[in-house]
């Protein structure tokens, strides 16, 4: 077996969706499916299920996936402890980012760690949207820098690093879209777009909440798993965004207005780990990352604020 055909089978296997595999593995949407098809004919059956609106795994798909992704991993480790051992790099953090904030603010720590700690790689990976806490608890992360609240009994953390503005993106021709400020009231006047997975309950209600502070209900708007898909659907006037305010600045684009939120409790960042996973390397981390978000809200605007 290949690695291109296993790495692209793992990464389909967690998208199930060959547009976004592609984009991940840098290759076109032909050469994801000769790779699958050509793995296919290897196991000689079906591994996924494709129809015109969705892909799903086979019971054939799913037991190779669970077959293979821990010898994938291992592989990726001995391949990266080879590599920093020949660097002279004794220790490798591999860290999640949930959105482009926070992947500034990681650029920023490596870049302090490579200097003050030669011997502490860091590897930078986006967290997905559909599933926050998957890739820590699977070790794939050691540790995560995304939005707060975290209420997992396994993972623990460190306090917010920073706060930051709450703001509503919505179609550009939209009534609120002429106004200089929102309510969360007004949220009852909108869709608002949901995100697919399984996620927590505390975690839907304070990004996807179902009813305003009077009790006003907020009608949900389709599902979306990235957040350049939200925002096709938000300029298509299919619904409106719960987000951050940094997003009208990293992801500006036609057909879509971004209103602060005067009444929203701010978005808080931190660090999030498995509990029990503390490390010297973690805590020499832990602290670049803190003195990083303090340089990055030194002379910022009002929407990102130090804790």
């Amino acid at each position: 077996m290949e690695r291109d055909e296993v790495e692209c089978f793992l990464l389909l296997a967690e998208e199930l969706h060959f547009g976004r595999t592609a984009d991940r593995m840098g290759l076109s949407r032909a050469r994801v499916s000769q790779l699958i098809q050509r793995l296919e004919r290897r196991v000689g059956a079906p591994l996924f299920i494709r129809t015109s609106r969705r892909v799903t795994m086979s019971a054939i798909g799913s037991q190779l996936r669970t077959d293979l992704e821990p010898h994938h991993r291992a592989m990726d480790a001995a391949l990266a402890r080879a590599a920093s051992t020949a660097r002279g790099i004794d220790t490798v953090l591999h860290v999640g980012f949930s959105n482009p904030l926070t992947g500034e603010i990681l650029l920023k720590v490596t870049e302090a760690l490579r200097a003050s700690h030669p011997g502490l790689a860091v590897e930078i990976c986006e967290v997905p949207m559909t599933d926050p806490y998957g890739r820590l608890r699977d070790g794939e992360f050691d540790v995560q820098l995304q939005e707060f609240p975290v209420r997992e009994d396994d993972l623990g953390g460190g306090p917010p690093l920073l706060t930051e503005d709450r703001a509503l993106a919505v179609p550009s021709t939209h009534l609120l879209a002429a106004r200089g400020t929102v309510s969360l009231e007004d949220l009852a006047d909108v869709l608002l777009l949901t995100v697919e997975g399984e996620l927590p309950a505390y975690w839907r209600e304070h990004y996807t909440p179902t009813h305003t502070p009077s009790g006003r209900p907020i009608m949900p708007g389709p599902s979306v798993t990235q957040m350049q898909e939200a925002l096709m659907l938000v300029a298509a006037g299919r619904g409106a965004l719960l987000t951050a305010a940094h997003s009208a600045t990293y992801f500006a684009r036609p057909g879509v207005a971004y209103v602060p939120i005067t009444d929203a409790e701010p978005v808080g960042y931190g660090l999030v780990w498995r509990a029990g996973d503390t490390t010297a390397a973690l805590e020499a981390f832990a602290d670049a990352a803190s003195a990083a978000a303090r340089e990055m809200t030194q002379g910022a605007s009002r929407t990102v604020a130090p804790v």
